[in-house]
């Protein structure tokens, strides 16, 4: 269960590749607009002679990752980055040069389809056709805008995960969902535990009931600060909307906080194991050594779910320097322990034991190398598109963001908080995002001192829960 590597993560691409126009978009055949009306999307790229192209949204560490993963899969034919959009003009360069040395041809980004600005992504999009995809990996507060765009353009979309922070969120990315059903499109998004095949002879296995009944689960992350889990005040004279937005890790509106964000894959990938999502969750956590830091996240989090049959998800989530790491996941089951993943989320190393200890010799394990599901996940996409089956995992992403949603607001509320009532729930933590500027302010304003809104358990209640 110990670890203190880092985990492989698309976020880390910039970092880790560093050591080593409009005008000129392609315009939607007179067939595709004519589908488009009719609310249907034709298979524009059947067979394996023509070039899927791609525009990147949000050229960040974790999109320009996202970006080398589509590039480096076989897909089946040609695959082409053709436009990249950031709200950051600085982010573009650097993860388009990256992609480049790695990629060469495939990668055809002139300056005329580099587009910076909040409607970037519109003018991203814009150079696709229908049937071409487009990914978004901007905080996911952007999602369901960007989403509701691609759309309309009849565009095929791969999106980061989570792909909503918050009840409303949830709600619009469940009927844009369907909406997407409805036109054909094929969808993925970043929960690539789920197309790994190792995981995926393990939930066979468990589903042939070679574990038993799935009594209790554990999942645990902890782990030193990532990312920008901790922000100190906004330095004097820079855009209040614009530095939370940089530092999207440590604000709520924007990404859910750390533990959304890195939360969900083992949220996930236990509840794919267990083959069901709970249905109520409670929560302990706090903040320590907080100095100036001025986020919304807690330090620790500890979160019980419960489903439906009364088995039990238990979630471990620390990000404190100098402190024992775990990374892994366990299904306890009546007849014997289930390895999920241990040691990061690729390779993930999966095993069966009889008993309930991860010790002896295993009943069955993976053998050989594990392929990378993070490449395994455009596989499965592009195929889809090539062939025009079915492929959409909207409804699976909105409820693994919702119920890590759940957990979340357990933590900061200090209540017991049903699947439902977070479904339902009326608040918004970023109202108006579509409408935002690089000159607007932002959803979240600090105080006098400079200070947000933290979660204060018994206080917040859930009509903020903050």
């Amino acid at each position: 269960m110990e670890n203190n590597e880092v985990p492989m993560t698309r976020r880390n691409f910039i970092k880790d590749t560093s050591k080593v126009a409009a005008g000129s978009a392609i315009a939607a055949s007179a067939l595709s607009r004519t589908a488009l009306a009719a609310g249907t999307i034709p298979s524009v790229h059947s067979g394996t002679a023509d070039t899927i192209n791609i525009a990147l949204v949000g050229c960040g560490g974790r999109g320009s990752g996202a970006a080398d993963n589509a590039l480096s899969a076989m897909g089946g034919g040609p695959v082409k980055l053709i436009a990249m959009a950031d709200v950051f003009d600085s982010k573009i360069k650097p993860s388009h040069d990256n992609i480049k040395n790695i990629h060469g041809a495939k990668v055809d980004v002139p300056n005329e389809r580099r587009f910076v600005g909040f409607d970037a992504y519109k003018k991203a999009i814009d150079c696709l056709k229908p049937g071409d995809v487009v990914i978004l990996t901007t905080p996911p507060a952007f999602r369901y805008v960007h989403f509701t765009y691609a759309i309309e353009k009849g565009v095929n979309v791969f999106m980061e995960k989570p792909v909503s922070v918050d009840g409303p969120g949830a709600r619009r990315m469940f009927k844009l969902g369907e909406e997407s059903v409805k036109k054909g499109l094929k969808v993925g998004v970043g929960l690539m535990c789920r197309h790994c095949a190792a995981r995926g002879e393990l939930f066979t296995r468990i589903r042939n009931n070679e574990i038993g009944d799935i009594i209790n689960m554990r999942a645990y992350r902890m782990q030193d600060i990532v990312a920008s889990f901790r922000s100190e005040p906004v330095p004097k004279g820079e855009s209040e909307l614009l530095y939370q937005i940089k530092r999207f890790h440590s604000f709520l509106w924007l990404s859910g906080g750390a533990f959304n964000d890195f939360y969900i894959h083992h949220i996930d990938e236990t509840c794919w194991m267990k083959d069901a999502w709970p249905v109520e969750a409670q929560a302990l956590g706090g903040r320590h050594y907080r100095e100036n830091f001025i986020d919304q996240n807690f330090d620790t989090y500890s979160v019980e779910y419960t489903f439906a049959d009364g088995s039990k998800l238990t979630l471990d989530g620390r990000c404190i320097p100098g402190c024992n790491n775990a990374f892994a996941s366990y299904a306890h089951g009546s007849k014997g322990l289930a390895v999920i993943s241990e040691g990061g989320h690729s390779p993930a190393h999966p095993r069966i034991y009889k008993g309930q200890s991860p010790t002896g010799t295993p009943l069955w394990e993976w053998k050989g190398a594990e392929p990378n599901p993070y490449v395994l996940e455009w596989e499965h996409l592009f195929k889809a598109i090539r062939n025009n089956t079915p492929y959409n995992e909207v409804k699976r992403g909105v409820q693994a963001s919702l119920v890590t949603t759940m957990g979340r607001v357990a933590a900061h509320t200090g209540l017991v908080v049903t699947y439902d009532q977070m479904l339902n729930h009326p608040v918004e933590l970023g109202p108006g995002i579509s409408n935002l500027t690089l000159t607007s302010d932002s959803p979240l304003k600090a105080d006098a001192n400079g200070k947000y809104p933290i979660p204060m358990p018994g206080m917040n209640g859930m009509k903020e829960f903050a």
